[in-house]
């Protein structure tokens, strides 16, 4: 799934072609995906222009003359610019055509995606109850301490919830988890203020490296500029279990938590 790294590559890739521009035409050819593509869109975008272009958590925001249009790439998706004039794949769901023929283009195999609009995205209920960005100054050591009181959910579990966090993805909280030295198993009320801080610093960045290198491919992934994520090659954890350390050795391990794997270094982290 396209986490916050991969939706923040994306969103560079694509502003360059979208900021200032005139919506054309919209073109819905599959309306059935995560949620139903909204119906006025066809009327409503062209003519409008996109006056703003901002990521939230894994969303993205194009703030239009009178809306607000939010996409998500569900699980496998992608948002890539186009000719408008390009022959449209099987999977690819809805277009959204600029007055100088440039295209956006959502393609999403599993339809797990989505196209909203909304003329309130501060009330809109996939955002209003967002935690604050990780690479935003919201976040810091001493939120992380004060949220994690109490807790004795696991720390991984802790940071996939976007209440907590917004846009943290399982490979990026087990890679910055390794970088500050902290089990993914370990409960969340039990970290101290040098743990939250740790945290707070491996976490903003691991996430800015992510970017840096385009993101992770695991599967298929690519960015808007049609260009594929590198960082799968820097992991240091994440999906290695069995493989030696890169610091200490010691044969990485994974566990289960919840519905997904975490891994981790038992000596590195404890």
């Amino acid at each position: 799934m396209p986490e916050l790294p991969e939706v923040e590559t994306t969103l560079r890739g694509i502003a360059p072609h979208a900021l200032g521009k005139s919506v054309r035409a919209v073109v819905v050819r599959h309306p059935r995906l995560r949620w139903p593509v909204p119906k006025q869109l066809a009327s409503e975008l062209p003519g409008q222009t996109v006056r703003g272009l901002v990521r939230r958590s894994k969303y993205l925001l194009f703030e239009f003359d009178r809306g607000t249009l939010i996409a998500h790439l569900g699980m496998s998706g992608s948002l890539r610019v186009t000719d408008a004039g390009e022959v449209p794949g099987k999977f690819d769901h809805v277009d959204i055509v600029f007055e100088n023929g440039t295209c956006l283009r959502l393609r999403d195999p599993r339809r797990f995606g989505a196209i909203l609009w909304t003329h309130d995205p501060a009330r809109h209920p996939l955002l209003t109850h967002l935690g604050p960005e990780p690479l935003g100054e919201d976040f810091t050591g001493a939120y992380l301490f004060e949220r994690t009181r109490k807790r004795k959910r696991a720390i991984r579990d802790f940071l996939l919830d976007g209440r907590s966090v917004a846009g943290i993805g399982n490979i990026y909280a087990n890679e910055a988890l390794f970088a500050a030295g902290i089990r993914p198993t370990r409960a969340a009320g039990r970290l101290t203020r040098a743990d939250c801080t740790r945290l707070a610093q491996a976490l903003r960045a691991t996430l800015k490296r992510a970017i840096r290198a385009g993101g992770t491919t695991l599967r298929d992934f690519r960015g808007g500029d049609d260009r594929p994520g590198y960082f799968q090659q820097r992991l240091k954890v994440y999906g290695r279990a069995g493989e030696p350390c890169q610091a200490c050795h010691t044969s990485v391990r994974a566990v289960r938590l919840g519905q997904r794997s975490a891994f981790f270094c038992p000596r590195c982290q404890s």
